[in-house]
């Protein structure tokens, strides 16, 4: 059974062109599979940071307090 898939088309520089090819044909892969690589790897990253600020952003209208690391460190003896 196939996926479906969508057909994206971007304009990126030239050096990351450069870029891309040279890294197909270290890993003999698809431009195609590094860039969807790529999109994943920075929509994971970018939904993470989003989830981090909304629950920091939750954290301070709690009133709750913090700790610093080194708080921390010091609270549980490290």
């Amino acid at each position: 059974m196939l996926k479906q898939t969508s057909m994206l088309c971007a304009r990126i520089p030239e050096a990351l062109d450069m870029r891309l090819n040279a890294l197909t044909e270290k890993t003999h892969r698809s431009k195609g599979y590094l860039v969807r690589k790529a999109i994943e790897q920075y929509l994971e990253d970018a939904e993470d940071l989003a989830d981090a600020i909304v629950s920091y952003e939750e954290h301070l209208k709690s009133g709750k307090k913090g700790y610093s690391l080194e708080e921390m460190k010091e609270r549980y003896g490290l």
